[in-house]
């Protein structure tokens, strides 16, 4: 909606939730602006303050940028001939990731979910195709419930009840019942108090009865697969994001036993991914012999690990093997690209996949018998799409199932996404991407630079959507980093900033600043850093320590001070932080915390923040971003905060979504162009 707006002093604060839309267009801005403008008329679960009203042209000039759509891949039917896979559907304004079936290439999706909340995955029962399951929570709280959705029907049954975060395992070996885990969430439970316990259920699907179930204390548990019968499950237990355990749990007694590491054995990251033959082998991850996770045939019996993926040189993160045993796929990150290696189960080296330069694979899955492999692919000039290949037939092209929609615009023009490396404070190379803005933009660029969150995490090669606009259409160069503590370069680089290393990976930034004032066609003297989450920390901590040398700051749901954030994060996962960031119990560790908050270094922050959070957020609480933009409100400068109501960790909701995004490219208008 666009409307008049009146001048309006500085300081006006939005409060949108329930307002008439004229009297919240009255409202929608803090600057002062000529009454014959117009305005566009955010969402109403978004709260703003210092946010200058949204000028209808800018929607009209961001356009189509903003209507970018992307498939994602969720399973095969139990008969190959359908998949289920994901995609933006609804009306404008009410636009949300939903499930869809489609039959095979050229065949239209066939929207099979629906509803106000996003519904990103599910999977067919393997035991009757008209049946599928899922996930969904509602505003982000990820207070998850397990739905049964009967495609002929479309009705929709609930597995589980409404308040604990549930989420649905693997299949019985039968395919009738699924592993469904639950464990308590702070804000919907009588006692807070209690011990956190991981409930796992093994529920039939058509009646919804439980068959059998058992409880494992504390939090990481999480089933891979079910082992030789529908009794025995294999279990994989996170530590941290560099230690994981395998335990095989007999559902019937409740007994369980660790697999691996066994005892005496050093702490490793080793994941079990199900059973690899008739054997008795597992397929297993495990970093234990170098410092990637490769992929391996684990013999328990004699405690035995034969190499399946030890000669390539980079982490695979993921793998599967068909249901009918018949062949398996491991999803190799190379240098930030996934590539699908594909191999017998039981025996036999794996063979990539052969795929057109530039195609960054991120899902993988097997037909059931083994046939095809389906998986969905992005680059620097497409959306992801999902495409099928026959495995019979290695030199045909894969097939294109699901199409992205880019809104029209020719995406092949768009700029390639380029690897970058500097040296750190240590000499340590760090490494990162970056695009640059059309050949018509000349002089040195501005910058904007994106830090993943995690800190487990890494910026690969995809397509950047929105931000293809800045790119193209501002002149702005895009770099995201992988500082240290990112994966995909090494368990040793991966814990270069665990516990009181932490600010090394704030020193990378800074070594960042460094190499783009020795770059010719950037301008080291118009840089704005931002960043989501953990990325929302160091976004936070760049302002801190190098305010002179940017132009401003946009932390996404991001943490301020790590006390305050392992105080009040959800319980289920506040200990596996611990293991990363330190544990705020200890005293000299909570000293050294609250020495390096960002929140208690604020009057260091000398630039513009636009500050973003999501009010239901469990995973950092909004009280992260309302305290350090009260905090830095104090020295003066400009501080934007924009607050979505039914949001969570992070904007699933497409109109909240674009509705940042304008907000955003007005930040970097007014602090990175000077316009």
């Amino acid at each position: 909606m666009i409307v008049a707006l009146p001048a309006l002093p500085a300081g006006t604060r939005i409060a949108a939730a329930g307002l008439a839309a004229a009297t919240l267009a009255a409202l929608a801005g803090c600057a002062s602006a000529p009454a014959a403008d117009a305005y566009v008329v955010p969402p109403a679960a978004l709260t703003m303050t210092g946010v200058p009203p949204v000028p209808a042209s800018l929607p009209a000039r961001i356009g189509r940028y903003t209507d970018f759509k992307g498939a994602g891949l969720a399973d095969w039917s139990p008969d190959g001939r359908r998949l289920l896979v994901s995609f933006l559907a609804g009306a404008p304004g009410q636009q949300r990731t939903q499930l869809h079936t489609v039959d095979g290439p050229g065949a239209p999706l066939r929207q099979v979910t629906f509803g106000a909340e996003p519904t990103r995955d599910g999977r067919f029962v393997p035991a009757d195709g008209n049946l599928i399951v899922f996930e969904r929570d509602v505003g982000g709280r990820e207070a998850t419930q397990v739905f049964r959705l009967d495609l002929a029907t479309g009705v929709e049954t609930a597995l589980t009840e409404p308040g604990p975060r549930c989420s649905d395992g693997p299949f019985s070996r039968a395919g009738n019942a699924v592993l469904i885990a639950c464990v308590r969430v702070d804000r919907n439970a009588a006692d807070r108090s209690a011990p956190i316990d991981n409930l796992l259920r093994l529920v039939d699907v058509r009646s919804g009865r439980t068959l059998a179930s058992a409880a494992l204390p504390g939090v990481g548990w999480f089933a891979a697969a079910f082992a030789d019968d529908d009794r025995s499950v294999l279990v994989n237990r996170f530590v941290s994001a560099s230690q994981a355990e395998l335990w095989r749990l007999d559902l019937a007694s409740g007994e369980r036993r660790r697999l691996l590491p066994r005892d005496g054995e050093p702490p490793q990251f080793t994941l079990g991914l199900g059973p690899a033959g008739d054997d008795g082998s597992l397929l297993v991850l495990s970093d234990r012999f170098g410092e990637f996770r490769q992929l391996y045939r684990y013999h328990p019996q004699q405690h035995r690990f034969d190499g399946v993926t030890d000669r390539i040189a980079w982490d695979v993160i993921a793998g599967e093997r068909a249901r009918n045993g018949a062949a398996a796929v491991a999803l190799v990150n190379d240098r930030g690209i996934g590539v699908p290696y594909l191999f017998d189960a039981a025996q036999g080296s794996p063979r990539p996949l052969r795929l057109p330069a530039g195609l960054n694979v991120t899902t993988v899955r097997l037909s059931p018998d083994g046939s095809r492999l389906a998986f969905a692919a992005s680059s620097a000039r497409a959306p992801s799409e999902v495409r099928v290949v026959d495995l019979g037939q290695p030199q045909a092209a894969a097939q294109l199932w699901a199409a992205a929609d880019t809104a029209g615009l020719d995406t092949s023009g768009f700029a390639p996404i380029e690897r970058i490396e500097w040296p750190s404070f240590d000499d340590r190379v760090i490494s990162g991407l970056i695009q640059r803005p059309p050949a018509r933009f000349t002089g040195r660029r501005p910058v904007l630079i994106e830090i993943h969150g995690g800190p487990e995490a890494q910026a690969r090669a995809a397509f950047n959507g929105r931000y293809n606009f800045i790119v193209n259409e501002l002149g702005v160069a895009f770099i995201e980093p992988n500082v240290r503590g990112s994966t995909g370069y090494g368990k040793t680089f991966h814990q270069l900033d665990n516990g009181k290393l932490r600010e090394d990976a704030v020193r990378d930034i800074g070594a960042l600043l460094d190499w783009i004032a020795a770059q010719p066609d950037l301008d080291p003297a118009r840089v704005v850093v931002q960043g989501g989450s953990y990325g929302g920390y160091l976004a936070n901590a760049v302002a801190v320590h190098y305010s002179d040398r940017i132009r401003g700051a946009i932390p996404s749901v991001g943490i301020s001070n790590f006390v305050t954030f392992l105080e009040r994060t959800e319980s289920y996962r506040r200990d596996l932080r611990r293991v990363e960031y330190g544990d705020e119990r200890d005293p000299a560790m909570r000293a050294w915390m609250q020495a390096i908050a960002p929140v208690n270094n604020a009057h260091r922050i000398r630039v513009p923040l636009f500050v973003v959070h999501g009010r239901n957020d469990p995973r950092v609480p909004v009280q992260e971003a309302l305290q350090i933009a009260a905090t830095v409100a104090n020295n003066g400068v400009p501080v934007w905060t924009l607050i979505a109501e039914n949001e969570g960790h992070g904007f699933a909701k497409k109109e909240n979504a674009d509705f940042l995004f304008a907000a955003r490219v007005l930040f970097l208008e007014k602090f990175l162009l000077g316009r």
